[in-house]
């Protein structure tokens, strides 16, 4: 389990890359439809990689992730095809003459594995609930997989007597860890429909639970290199906030019996296995009092019998998420700033270093059995995320995609790092994307595009995107900037503490500062300047809507508009609380200092609302509180409900939707237009 994956739902991240030659203004839909690789898993022998490659299903509305296969480093080709849903989390058995995956094909989501020398794909279970997640035995002929417990007879029950109703923090299902035996002689004769329904056959293939949480809720699970043991995180239910409540236990196969290993107050999580089997790797919070959004994860080393705990990487000033601990040392993936490197964390001292020779950024990275063969995903400024494999440590390099052809003829972004000093005297940076025509002896419209997190990060790349048309406003002529707000990822814990009980001020300081630095050097038109963003870049939208007057047009994503609003209804109550380190009940002085709503009687830009119906994380009210008190000042306003989302908008044609809208807002009152959309 990574203990602070959760959060980052709070950030969305855009599509990376860049070109050179300006020829071709890509559509909305040629933006949306580039394809992605991904979650990158090299055989154990080295040899194979597979990977995941997302594209666009316009027809049926949808984002379709496939798992393809380079064999020997050659040209790459798709593996499966699942028509109505997609195959995803492929992992090789220990021997690689397998290839397991997860898929719905039917009405569940199942285990099913292919030969690595092709043939058909098979399922492997058949379970009643869908399987989350799973992991080889380390031998090669289990599997162990994670599902929920089947309430269905139970939640029947009740509705045919009392009808439906829910109990807040109480409607959930926990999740068990099942086990199935792995007999490849079965999977051939499981083609053969007579055999199906041989009783023996079929009892040989069920799959039986090995630990029934009854009491807990079990979120992620390992084998010990040697197979004699289990490590698995657990909490008293799967309620989002409950992560805080999590442990980690350690199950002996032989005997059938576990014992919680760590439990400190407040969050603990399982990373790695050292190569002998007799010590874990594991993150905590330590206690109840530490934050789990702004602060650097504690990384600790200890032995199965409690003893011999140490802390790692303590002097390395950011987050490091772990991906495999080998004889040769921890290994994981760090920001710096607008770089992502692997780093290696030695596991004696637990210093940290950074791997040389690789592009900007490192997304994701797997490693062969001994070590010397390592296949990653990786960006550099100017190319789209690629797929390399290589000898460990670093080089002779070769890529195994080229995804970076999609957008050879297009026009795309002229990235940079620029900086500034904000208000307080902070140093800022942030991403600044030019048109590829640019000439410094022109003033500029300027689009300012705020990420999300506030933990998230803005990169150069050629074509940053999600719902806002960045490349389009760049070849229409505009200037666009992406600050890394404080808060933002790769700075340090220092710099990202800078917004606790400042959240609002400070960002808009930085913000405001960055426009003003461009101005000053000539760059923008000031009468031309937009800012947008989604999530906590919404949030800072809306702040600067009713606490300046410097833009001519603003656009909310899934914004906070009231914290007090946002607190009871959030997801993530313990955000407020470490954030402004207080209750409304208990400061509510620092709930009104932060909040747009605070200074709505302020507002005068015209202001586009953009939400998601199902929203838990921002839930609407929030933006129906901002539309509201915007239309009582008489602010020119627009609010756009996407139907059937959450925080995010997970579909092409709705995300092609709010693309628009928001080319239609800020047309008006940037560029005088008026854009009508295309509908045909």
């Amino acid at each position: 389990m990574k203990i602070k994956l959760f959060y980052l739902s709070l950030s969305l991240l855009f599509l990376v890359g860049t070109k050179s030659v300006a020829q071709h203004n890509p559509s909305f839909e040629e933006v949306l439809s580039l394809q992605s690789v991904s979650n990158p898993e090299v055989s154990p022998d080295g040899q194979h990689v597979l990977f995941t490659r997302q594209t666009v299903d316009w027809k049926e509305n949808r984002y379709d992730t496939e798992i393809w296969i380079s064999k020997s480093g050659e040209e790459p080709f798709q593996l499966t095809n699942n028509l109505k849903n997609s195959s995803y989390g492929a992992r090789w058995s220990p021997d690689g003459k397998w290839i397991a995956f997860l898929s719905n094909r039917s009405d569940k989501t199942q285990i099913q594995v292919v030969r690595t020398d092709g043939g058909e794909a098979l399922q492997v279970t058949n379970t009643k609930g869908n399987i989350s997640s799973f992991e080889w035995s380390p031998d090669g002929k289990q599997i162990l997989f994670l599902q929920e417990k089947d309430s269905s007879k139970e939640t029947k029950k009740r509705e045919d007597k009392f009808g439906g109703y829910a109990v807040e923090d109480a409607e959930y299902s926990l999740s068990q860890l099942w086990l199935i035996d792995f007999k490849p002689e079965n999977l051939n004769l499981m083609l053969n429909p007579e055999q199906m329904e041989d009783s023996v056959f079929k009892a040989s293939l069920e799959a039986k639970i090995l630990i029934d949480s009854t009491d807990f809720t079990i979120t992620g699970f390992e084998w010990s290199p040697d197979g004699s043991k289990i490590a698995f995180d657990h909490q008293p239910d799967p309620l989002i906030n409950t992560f805080f409540k999590s442990d980690i236990a350690i199950y002996d196969v032989a005997s059938g019996e576990y014992k919680t290993l760590i439990d400190n107050p407040s969050a603990d999580g399982f990373l790695a296995w050292s190569p002998d089997s007799k010590s874990i790797l594991y993150q905590s919070s330590l206690d109840d009092t530490t934050s789990n959004y702004y602060l650097n994860g504690n990384i600790f080393k200890i032995n199965l019998d409690g003893s011999g705990k140490k802390q790692l990487a303590k002097n390395f000033d950011e987050e490091v998420y772990i991906r495999a601990w080998n004889d040769a040392g921890i290994f994981g993936v760090a920001w710096q700033k607008t770089n992502r490197a692997i780093v290696k964390v030695d596991s004696e001292s637990g210093k940290v270093t950074l791997l040389k020779d690789l592009p900007n950024r490192v997304y994701d990275f797997s490693l062969s059995d001994d070590g010397k063969k390592i296949a990653y995903t990786a960006a550099t400024n100017s190319d789209l995320p690629e797929l390399y494999l290589a000898d460990f440590p670093i080089k002779s390099a070769k890529k195994i995609t080229n995804s970076t052809k999609q957008i050879d003829d297009w026009s795309v972004a002229n990235s940079e790092v620029v900086s500034w000093k904000s208000e307080d005297g902070t140093v800022i940076e942030g991403a600044l994307y030019k048109p590829q025509d640019y000439d410094p002896a022109k003033k500029y419209p300027l689009m300012v595009v705020i990420h999300g997190g506030p933990t998230g990060i803005s990169v150069p790349q050629p074509v940053p995107s999600y719902v806002y048309p960045i490349v389009q406003w760049l070849n229409k002529g505009a200037l666009v900037l992406s600050p890394n707000y404080r808060g933002s990822a790769g700075y340090g814990e220092k710099f990202r503490s800078l917004n606790v009980r400042n959240l609002g001020v400070g960002d808009a300081w930085d913000v405001l500062s960055g426009v003003e630095s461009l101005e000053d050097k000539g760059m923008v038109d000031p009468e031309k300047v937009g800012a947008m963003g989604w999530s906590q870049g919404g949030y800072i939208s809306a702040f600067l809507t009713t606490n300046s007057d410097k833009f001519k047009a603003i656009s909310v994503g899934a914004g906070i508009s009231n914290w007090m609003t946002y607190y009871v209804n959030t997801d993530i109550h313990p955000f407020t609380r470490q954030y402004l380190k207080g209750t409304p009940w208990s400061d509510k002085s620092i709930y009104e200092k932060t909040s747009p709503m605070t200074n709505i009687n302020n507002a005068s830009t015209p202001t586009l609302i953009q939400h998601g119906e199902f929203d838990k994380r921002v839930p609407p009210a929030n933006a129906f509180e901002l539309f509201q008190g915007l239309q009582d000042v008489g602010v020119e306003t627009k609010l756009i409900i996407y139907k059937g989302f959450g925080h995010g908008i997970s579909k092409p044609k709705e995300r092609l939707a709010a693309m628009w809208h928001n080319w239609q807002w800020f047309g008006k009152y940037i560029w005088s237009e008026d854009i009508k959309l295309p509908i045909e």
